[in-house]
């Protein structure tokens, strides 16, 4: 079936912008950066109710510089997103007893996570567009 018209070629810009996003952010606040291990080669399914809808999503993990606390690192990451444009909060969240520093931002429909704590070196990066609608729904879809 043809893809709906306009629809993958407006994700695969949201799945661009989000990448260069996350690349800046990465580079920025994690050292020894592996940007090959930054995943947004294809479209995933995001939800598999008729009709499908696919989203761009990706996880990246780095180390945050030995110097750099994760106050300084949430900070530095809430200025980077909100200097580019993107709405930004920021929370406390408990997993496992590590109390972590969320970033959370938003922009066009896609978001982007930043988690970091004083308990691991480890800076998190969640990435994910909007789920939109690549394909008409099959005939006797639900």
């Amino acid at each position: 079936m043809d893809e709906t018209s306009g629809a993958r070629e407006e994700l695969d810009r949201l799945g661009r912008s989000l990448r260069k996003q996350l690349v800046l952010l990465i580079t920025d606040l994690t050292v020894r950066v592996h940007l090959r291990r930054l995943s947004l080669d294809e479209p995933k399914v995001a939800d598999r109710r008729e009709p499908l809808r696919h989203h761009y999503a990706t996880v990246y993990q780095g180390d945050r510089p030995k110097t750099a606390t994760a106050a300084e690192t949430a900070a530095r990451a809430a200025f980077l997103l909100r200097t580019a444009g993107w709405d930004v909060t920021t929370s406390q969240e408990n997993d496992d007893g590590i109390l972590w520093t969320v970033v959370d931002a938003h922009r066009d429909g896609s978001r982007i996570r930043v988690l970091t704590s004083d308990d691991t070196p480890a800076v998190a990066f969640r990435g994910q567009t909007p789920a939109l609608v690549l394909r008409p729904p099959r005939p006797g879809g639900s």
